[in-house]
């Protein structure tokens, strides 16, 4: 471990970062939040902007790959068969997806009145994880209203930590919630950027790894000793019981049947952080492009030339780093928080306060 990189997320891989290091890197992308946070009210809604236009007139071209499917979200259906998308993407909790949906079909129909008479339906396109230790989940707090104003509040100074969905979110033990990243790769002569937001609520802490040092497995030990900062007692045999949500973008021109490639290679990222894809865990991944946009009830499509499959690989690596990258973003930028019942979450930080010095340790 590079020790200028202690106090600082450390930097996954060698593909460098682009300016900003979040999802907002790809051009066009905003991302808004609208966190709720009173007493055992701890959650929040994420939205994903893939442009500034309207998405349903300007569809961008998407795939998803479920990696354990233990989740509610909705919209994948259609964004399987058809390959775009026509909504932004939202994130929240697992009892706010119906509420987050009508949000965005109101949205959708404000803007083009004709949606569901003269033209089809809109495509709601909402992912959820459950942050019910932390959130009183069954006050069913989240309305069309902080889907509002979240989409509202999309900008490219994108927040990561314990806001918007990932106010309540736990990740191997510790505080979770929302993380980005971003790589510039290149392929056949030309840079891409890859951008990803997770929202990470997953994993024991035994498991967690960073950069392949075994935090987890380090920190465990040292609680099987003696006393420990961590918030929820430790246990090896205890399932994981968790989910996350991987959004990644790109501004490489790539197809719904290469998107989907791209999607599933979000899962090495999460792999190489400690998950097993336990079996209570609701791992998905959505892949989008900017690079073209397909117009609402066109005749005809006119692509640019795509990139071809062979010179995908920088794109994939830059993918699961990045995923990698955000994973750690959530856990670094999380603040501690207490919610229901006085359940409480400790960041990383504050559960090891050693931690630089752990890290250091390790070759």
């Amino acid at each position: 471990m590079n020790p200028a990189e202690i106090h600082h997320v450390p930097h996954i891989g060698t593909l460098p970062a682009g300016p900003l290091g979040t999802i907002a890197d790809v051009h066009g992308v905003t991302v808004g939040h609208c966190t709720l946070d009173k007493g055992a009210v701890q959650t929040g809604v994420t939205v994903i902007r893939p442009h500034d236009g309207d998405p349903f007139l300007g569809k961008v071209p998407a795939a998803a790959a479920v990696i354990n499917g233990f989740g509610k979200s909705v919209g994948l259906v259609q964004v399987e068969e058809l390959g775009t998308l026509e909504t932004p993407i939202a994130l929240t909790n697992t009892f706010g997806v119906a509420a987050v949906a009508q949000a965005q079909i109101r949205a959708a129909v404000r803007a083009n009145p004709r949606i569901g008479r003269e033209w089809s339906t809109v495509n709601p396109l909402v992912f959820e994880c459950n942050d019910g230790y932390l959130n009183d989940i069954q006050a069913l707090a989240v309305t069309e209203q902080h889907f509002d104003a979240a989409y509202a509040a999309a900008g490219a100074d994108v927040a990561s930590g314990s806001v918007g969905a990932g106010r309540g979110m736990s990740c191997f033990d510790l505080k979770g919630g929302i993380g980005n990243a971003s790589r510039v790769a290149s392929a056949a002569g030309r840079s891409y950027t890859v951008g990803a937001l997770v929202l990470a609520n997953f994993g024991r802490l035994p498991m967690l790894t960073i950069d392949g040092t075994p935090l987890g497995r380090m920190l465990a030990e040292r609680a099987a000793t003696a006393a420990t900062a961590v918030s929820a007692p430790l246990s090896p045999t205890k399932p994981e019981q968790g989910s996350i949500i991987m959004i990644v973008a790109t501004d490489a021109p790539l197809g719904a049947r290469q998107l989907k490639r791209l999607s599933m290679r979000a899962a090495a990222g999460l792999a190489r952080t400690g998950s097993v894809y336990g079996h209570g865990s609701g791992d998905i991944a959505l892949a989008f492009s900017t690079a073209y946009s397909v117009p609402h009830g066109a005749d005809f499509v006119t692509l640019p030339p795509l990139l071809a499959d062979e010179r995908l690989d920088p794109v994939f690596r830059a993918c699961a780093d990045s995923v990698e990258q955000a994973i750690l973003d959530a856990l670094w930028r999380a603040a501690s928080v207490t919610g229901r019942d006085g359940h409480r979450r400790l960041s990383l930080r504050d559960s090891v306060p050693d931690l630089a010095q752990l890290l250091q340790s390790t070759p």
